[in-house]
């Protein structure tokens, strides 16, 4: 076995093992690479440079400020408001309450950028609300946390941003102009499952549309919406880099949760960096240990081994874009979010844009919603876990009930897949995006 096969045996077998027994999944990534790095003869002082590289990055400065602007707004007292928002909006529908959540998802999503926050924050107050209404928990409870995946699509999300650096400076504002259609659509078939469900159950309606109360409640979001408005625009209109845009967005924030909606106490601004602290260090280890991951993986030629090993199986694109998928759903079951985006995105992006015709941006939205959906799996669905200590389920039963969600998903999915224009339409219009494929 020459060196080469060994050290690809060694990184691959000793990650797979450490993900089996259990281990931090950056202390994974890290130790595979170090053993490989051993096989391979090399100094360990090159596992320190490659970290020390991986997060010297000025577009990796806009992470740690979305994450804070959205821990800020979540807990600043918007929940409520933007409940309110989509009430006025939808709550006149069969299963209003359902489609309700579903809208706030996607507003409350535009703000946090986290599905773990949007199912804590509004599944907390929804959950309870839909029960209270006649709605069946589990059910309640599967409308909360499959929509709260549109937050990950709506921009800001701080996944977007992994994603563009991972995979080799791709425009930020593409891709958040990207996820507007793909948010939207996931939306729109979550609410068609709903209302197919809620008309067998017989849910109840809520109130009548009324414009006057709409425009009011329009009103009093303003100030939380506004924050998307100055990160979108700023960063498509070419007056900030997303960097900037972050860190005038977590100033805004602050400013409108302690003192407009009054939502949080100085004590409890500290409470929320703290938070955000935590949850940094862990995106910044895990990007961190994942460039070396990286870093072995395009020594050893891995994504070109890949590649050949992938196309022997067939070069039908239909085909090889259902592999991608297949692949990227299988690695949600098993591993995070941040991980898969840092580890799948060099070894399956150039198979998708030299194989399947797959435009990088388009490409970026698939990965994050099969994530997504991951997120949503077991056995290692963090936002699965989340939705049933919130609603007090056991997760066997949520998992039933979000079975026909998977499948809205799923759809959402292969529209996104096979029609690049959900994707790259926003992008082309008022981004002046030029699509490398598929556009």
């Amino acid at each position: 076995m020459s060196v080469q096969s060994l050290a690809i045996l060694v990184l691959l077998g000793s990650f797979a093992l450490m993900i089996l027994l259990r281990f931090p999944i950056a202390y994974a990534v890290g130790l595979s690479s170090v053993f490989c790095l051993l096989v391979q003869g090399n100094s360990l002082f090159d596992v320190c440079r490659l970290m020390v590289k991986g997060i010297s990055s000025f577009s990796l400065m806009a992470v740690p400020f979305f994450i804070t602007m959205g821990v800020l707004m979540g807990s600043g007292g918007i929940s409520d408001k933007l409940i309110a928002l989509a009430n006025s909006l939808v709550g006149w529908m069969r299963g209003g309450l359902a489609m309700v959540n579903i809208v706030a998802s996607y507003f409350f999503g535009g703000i946090s950028g986290s599905a773990a926050a949007d199912t804590a924050s509004l599944g907390s107050i929804l959950i309870p609300m839909m029960e209270d209404q006649g709605y069946d928990g589990d059910f309640s409870t599967a409308v909360t946390i499959t929509s709260s995946c549109e937050g990950l699509l709506v921009p800001p999300s701080h996944n977007m941003v992994i994603y563009a650096m991972t995979a080799g400076g791709i425009s930020v504002g593409a891709l958040f102009l990207a996820g507007y259609l793909p948010g939207a659509v996931l939306a729109i078939t979550l609410m068609i499952g709903s209302y197919i469900i809620s008309v067998k159950r017989k849910y109840p309606k809520g109130e009548k549309f009324s414009l006057r109360n709409f425009l009011k409640q329009l009103a009093a979001s303003f100030w939380a919406l506004a924050a998307i408005i100055i990160v979108v625009v700023g960063v498509v209109g070419g007056a900030f880099t997303a960097t900037e845009s972050a860190a005038i967005a977590v100033i805004y924030s602050l400013l409108v949760s302690v003192f407009i909606y009054k939502g949080l106490s100085w004590k409890a601004v500290w409470k929320a960096l703290e938070d955000c602290v935590n949850t940094l260090a862990i995106v910044l280890i895990l990007i961190a240990t994942s460039a070396v991951f990286g870093n072995c993986l395009t020594i050893l030629h891995v994504p070109d081994l890949a590649a050949k090993a992938i196309i022997s199986i067939t070069d039908n694109r239909i085909v090889l874009i259902l592999l991608i998928n297949l692949i990227l759903l299988i690695l949600g079951c098993i591993m995070d979010m941040a991980p898969i985006i840092l580890i799948a995105t060099p070894i399956l992006l150039p198979i998708a844009t030299q194989y399947c015709g797959l435009d990088p941006v388009q490409f970026g939205i698939m990965v994050v919603l099969n994530c997504g959906i991951g997120l949503l799996t077991p056995p290692v669905g963090a936002v699965l876990f989340i939705g049933s200590a919130v609603a007090k389920l056991p997760m066997e039963k949520v998992v039933k009930a979000t079975l026909p969600f998977y499948l809205c998903m799923i759809a959402t999915l292969l529209l996104i897949s096979y029609i690049p224009d959900i994707s790259l339409l926003l992008p082309k219009l008022w981004g002046g995006y030029v699509p490398a494929f598929g556009g």
